[in-house]
């Protein structure tokens, strides 16, 4: 039996499906992502009524999605621990049950501290755990397809969203206030669906003859009769691994390889690096107890901020998107406030996600001809936003508002949909998943901190264009950066270019064996 496994398993390669079951995981991850971000710009639809009755609306909108972000950077972060220790569909699991009993609390709410709890934590705790689950497993199934499929998938959330609105509103008319806050319970009960179908990609891996025939096989990867249950969750170690497994895959296959070193994660990732190639002899400095501080470090992975491009990479994205969450937060209140009446304020939040949706199906016709960095497009999509809002606080009439809207929504979709891509493009493989939790734990206590900032102006100036233009310039901290030190590295890389060329021999050190 050995031997024919062995004989199979040097005819084979494993490679990712590619589709087949990787279908039903980009359908699980869009349905996440349309139960939980339709819910967010459609804030004031279902709260606003009762915050005021309470006599706490724009402090309490912006205390509430602050900590929402908070509780979701929190278990962002500690997702890639949960991971090492249980598959990463358990971890998804658990944050859609965590989603759901905070969806069920909402309804009983009386208060906002019970809010706070049900909405905030449960939900945003929820939220935080699923999606590196729902990205890692999606990268785990598509290499070659990923960017059009992502695409793909981010249509459907576009398509999901545009409705979301329009939905919640009918619901209000038809049911009140309790009796969304129970359709909307049962709505996002779909995330334990989403996280059922989060299979490990190992189950459907493809079976490609190394010969370069045709015939493809699919199924689980052969192993021996004598093989345990921790050794099946480690694939065998063969000079295809690297090859096997694609960028940013679940921490449950990829960091049992890497768990012997903790500088490990830098030796597959040696051809995206372009300095010299050194492996170093990690095995003697494991043998040395780590401290607390070592711990820590690679607990949270805190060398990547040692990284001056990664931290402004982290500190753009999360004042972006601090900015345009609580600027679309705020949108109905505005709105309120101008006397626009709640069906013309839903159907202008509609519109803004319908322009949303072609701007997704934009990128993904785009993506198939052209090759732009996603974070130019993302560095674009921010500069021609603050463009957009100006224009924004200059029109009072529904067609006008509705235009602006849509533009708005148009440019949305360059700052959501390229996210992931921008730390994909530029981590290495194995740090992704790490390198993406951490961002998310620094990106909820930025939020957390400058959140109830913008309540405050506008509870202290009563002017919503005070905060609307506060919000312009938290979205600037992310462009401005971002535009210099794109710059500054063109103009050193040119600098290089034009000094001569020298012959430098690359050292190469040994890893030696314990």
């Amino acid at each position: 039996m050995a031997a024919s496994v062995v004989q199979e398993a040097g005819r084979y390669r494993r490679v990712p499906p590619e589709g087949g079951w990787g279908l039903l995981v980009g359908v699980g991850m869009a349905m996440m992502f349309v139960v939980t971000l339709g819910s967010l710009p459609s804030f004031g639809l279902m709260f606003g009524d009762f915050l005021t009755e309470l006599g706490e609306e724009t402090s309490a909108i912006a205390l509430i999605t602050s900590c929402f972000f908070s509780a979701l950077s929190f278990a962002g972060l500690f997702t890639n621990t949960l991971m090492k220790k249980t598959s990463c569909r358990t971890v998804g699991l658990i944050g859609a049950v965590s989603y759901i009993i905070g969806s069920m609390m909402t309804i009983f709410v009386r208060s906002t501290n019970e809010l706070l709890i049900s909405f905030a934590v449960f939900q945003g705790a929820g939220f935080g755990l699923m999606i590196p689950v729902s990205y890692t497993t999606f990268n785990a199934y598509f290499v070659e397809k990923r960017v059009v499929m992502m695409s793909v998938a981010q249509t459907l959330i576009g398509l999901g969203t545009m409705f979301y609105p329009i939905f919640i509103q009918r619901s209000m008319d038809a049911f009140g206030f309790r009796g969304c806050m129970a359709v909307l319970a049962a709505v996002n009960s779909h995330t334990l669906v989403a996280m059922l179908v989060m299979h490990p990609v190992r189950w459907h891996m493809r079976r490609v003859p190394v010969d370069g025939t045709s015939r493809v096989e699919y199924g689980p990867v052969p192993t021996t009769a004598t093989t345990t249950g921790a050794e099946e969750e480690r694939p065998t170690k063969t000079e295809d691994d690297f090859q096997e497994l694609p960028a940013g895959q679940g921490l449950c296959q990829r960091n049992a390889k890497l768990r012997g070193s903790r500088r490990a994660s830098s030796i597959p990732g040696l051809g995206n690096w372009s300095g010299p190639v050194v492996v170093s002899d990690s095995t003697e400095r494991d043998t040395k107890p780590a401290t607390k501080w070592q711990i820590l470090v690679d607990f949270l992975d805190l060398t990547l901020l040692k990284d001056p491009i990664y931290v402004n990479i982290v500190l753009g994205i999360s004042f972006a998107l601090y900015s345009d969450l609580a600027f679309f937060t705020l949108q109905p209140m505005y709105l309120f406030m101008l006397s626009f009446s709640k069906s013309d304020v839903s159907l202008i939040i509609a519109i803004g996600a319908g322009a949303d949706l072609i701007s997704r199906i934009f990128l993904a016709i785009s993506s198939t001809c052209l090759n732009i960095k996603a974070r130019y497009v993302y560095l674009a999509g921010a500069l021609f936003t603050i463009v957009a809002r100006f224009g924004f606080l200059c029109v009072f009439d529904f067609y006008g508002m509705a235009i602006v809207t849509a533009i708005m929504g148009f440019l949305r979709t360059w700052i959501h949909v390229p996210l992931p891509l921008v730390f994909s493009e530029y981590l290495p493989q194995e740090r992704f998943p790490s390198g993406y939790g951490l961002f998310m734990f620094l990106q909820g206590n930025i939020t957390f901190a400058i959140g109830p900032i913008v309540g405050y102006i506008r509870d202290v100036t009563g002017s919503y264009t005070v905060s609307f233009h506060c919000l312009t310039l938290v979205m600037a901290l992310c462009v401005i950066p971002w535009f210099f030190e794109i710059c500054y590295y063109r103009l050193k890389r040119k600098a290089r270019k034009a000094e001569p060329v020298q012959n430098v021999t690359i050292p190469m050190i040994q890893e030696t064996k314990a």
